[in-house]
């Protein structure tokens, strides 16, 4: 309905740099016309908001953003499962695949290490408040972590590597690419096939130069936003 749609592109446009917790929608009038939808329709995509929780009205006030889906913005490196934690949302890390297997080429180019060499490799399913937000596909160097575990991936993957193993995580490579869907990550991510996603690739590496985990990450950005904060060294 024209109504549905409507709400995901205001819901896209709540959680984005324009609007801040607190600020006022633009009038039912103004918005109307802006979108070229009549008032009634727009009255109804944004009942569903009010009922996503994303905003509320307010009568001879107007309408004001609620709160936002799962967002944060990164000054400096922290963990999926950190940052949730600090934004004080629930998170549930489902490992859906564990295995130890030799490296193939294109990983062990990435991990600096020979082709065929023990690592885990293991895919997880990371959710907040019961929506599904990350498919993250790891690849650890078994020589530096001989005894992880599906309990550890359960849990935060940076607490592991620096509380016990005491490895210092130095810094993260991570580069950014629009993707679409395809059915597997549709059914698990809860979105339509062809569903713009975006794929976040991250290789870590420790205070010793040692690379310690490459990851492969699908979000769905629909639902999980970041604000970059970046300072320019001098």
């Amino acid at each position: 309905m024209i109504y549905k749609m409507l709400a995901e592109r205001l819901r896209i446009r709540i959680n984005s740099v324009d609007f801040n917790i607190g600020d006022a929608l633009p009038s039912e009038k103004k918005l109307a016309a802006e979108l070229g939808v009549s008032r009634m329709t727009l009255r109804k995509a944004v009942d569903l908001l009010i009922e996503w929780k994303l905003v509320r009205r307010c009568h001879g006030s107007g309408t004001f953003v609620a709160q936002k889906d799962v967002q944060h913005e990164t000054r400096g490196l922290m963990g999926f499962s950190e940052l949730m934690k600090q934004l004080g949302r629930p998170t549930v890390s489902e490992v859906l695949e564990f295995k130890i297997m030799g490296a193939p080429p294109a990983i062990a180019s990435q991990l600096r290490m020979k082709t065929d060499e023990r690592i885990y490799y293991s895919r997880r399913l990371r959710s907040v408040g019961g929506k599904p937000l990350v498919l993250e596909d790891s690849y650890m160097p078994g020589r530096l972590f001989s005894n992880l575990s599906v309990a550890h991936l359960e849990g935060s993957k940076f607490s592991y590597i620096e509380d016990e193993c005491h490895i210092c995580i130095a810094g993260n490579y991570e580069s950014f690419s629009p993707v679409l869907a395809d059915s597997t990550v549709a059914t698990l991510l809860h979105v339509a096939e062809g569903t713009p996603l975006l794929r976040l690739t991250s290789l870590s590496y420790s205070d010793t130069g040692d690379y310690i985990n490459y990851s492969v990450m699908i979000r769905n950005a629909n639902e999980y936003h970041v604000d970059y904060h970046l300072q320019r060294n001098k």
